[in-house]
């Protein structure tokens, strides 16, 4: 079995080892989007290189990049705990060429890290590829030996990559394992459904400029830009199905567990994988420097940290938890980003207090909805309370 922060290392030296240069994560905050609320994923610190408004300082880099998806076009906030692999924040794993390598040896790189390095067995991994990308193709072919039953040509947008409405774009390749006939799911030209292909990594192959709907031509420089989820690979190399059922989730949950003293059950306690999943998020968004507000990344970062508080007040926790959970987060996470040791401080002052804050809302909120019930008839609360309750 692999430990996460094995198959981090492993990923990063690999990529090493085929001359791309380890580039430390970026910030939460992308310093060069004001489009963007977070850093989604790990082609943003590189965007200006890839539309060419600057110069690649190297041609190959490798990453392990903080992402958060919970505001914006991405967003999987309220997916949260309800499925075995939505996340807030994650880490995002990628290799990217600027103007270097294309196809054939990103699909080798892939390819190979995964069956020789990782050691998954190539039986149980099927491939997607855009329908009109014949090169994409033929080259998982020669370099796999699958037959066209084990290469999907995809007619949707989900095989097909694009920055916006113009810019660059170009197809896409995804890499899916086989979970097996106990789940549900199929693959077709119409796309992936269900749980039983579960897409590891996804390899974007930026070759075109749109330059407006009824235009697109070539870029000067084809790009390869590749992500591939850290909990989704921990959860294959580790014998699951579940990101929550990881190393990188297992000693929260039970430290969860413990503090609020509810049964421990990981496969069916939402809360557990709710608190856990925004624990993670609120620690790293505020080592960036995000601190809960109402407008903006704050107003975001506040909605994450009180629908975990939430469930921990469902738990029936009495006192406040979340910066007892914050210091087993950073302990961990802070081997690779230092900035949450450093923030250390700010970090459990701002969870307290902000869970202080809540359970005074709750509290105030709950004393207002019983006086109110008192004086109801026919069991019906006025516009007015029903007002008064959601501003509180």
């Amino acid at each position: 079995m692999f430990p996460s922060n094995l198959i981090r290392k492993k990923f990063l030296d690999y990529f090493k080892k085929n001359n791309h240069k380890i580039i430390h994560s970026s910030s939460l905050v992308p310093q060069n989007d004001p489009s963007l609320l977070f850093t989604n994923s790990g082609m943003v610190q590189f965007k200006n290189i890839l539309t060419g408004v600057e110069e690649a300082k190297v041609k190959r880099a490798t990453t392990s990049q903080k992402c958060v998806r919970a505001g914006g076009k991405h967003n999987d906030l309220d997916n949260v705990g309800h499925t075995f692999r939505h996340h807030t924040f994650f880490e995002m794993l990628g290799n990217f060429s600027f103007g270097d390598y294309f196809k054939e040896e990103a699909i080798y790189y892939a390819w190979n890290l995964l069956t020789k390095e990782f050691q998954v067995d190539k039986n149980k991994l099927l491939i997607s590829v855009f329908h009109d990308d014949n090169v994409s193709k033929e080259i998982w072919k020669k370099i796999t030996g699958f037959s066209n039953n084990k290469i999907v040509s995809v007619k949707t947008s989900d095989n097909f990559w694009s920055m916006g409405e113009t810019g660059p774009c170009g197809p896409c390749t995804e890499i899916f394992y086989d979970y097996g006939n106990n789940f549900k799911g199929s693959i077709s030209s119409k796309g992936i459904e269900g749980d039983k292909y579960v897409e590891i990594w996804n390899l974007v192959f930026m070759e075109f400029n749109q330059i407006n709907k009824n235009k697109r031509v070539n870029l000067p420089k084809k790009c390869v830009d590749t992500g591939m989820g850290l909990e989704r690979i921990s959860a294959l190399l580790q014998n699951t199905h579940d990101n929550y059922q990881t190393d990188i989730f297992n000693e929260i949950i039970n430290l969860i567990a413990k503090i609020s003293k509810s049964e421990n059950n990981n496969a069916d306690n939402l809360s557990h994988r709710i608190i856990a999943d925004h624990i993670r998020a609120s620690c790293h968004l505020i080592s960036d420097g995000v601190l809960p507000s109402n407008e903006g990344r704050g107003y975001v970062l506040r909605r994450i940290m009180r629908r975990g508080m939430r469930h921990a007040h469902m738990l029936g926790c009495k006192e406040e938890i979340f910066y007892k959970l914050a210091p087993l987060v950073i302990k961990e996470a802070s081997k690779v980003f230092n900035e949450l040791k450093m923030a250390e401080s700010l970090i459990i002052e701002t969870l307290k207090n902000e869970e202080i804050r809540f359970k005074e809302t709750i509290d105030k909120g709950l004393k207002i909805l019983s006086d109110e019930i008192k004086k109801t008839k026919n069991n019906k609360l006025s516009g007015e309370t029903a007002f008064i309750l959601y501003d509180t």
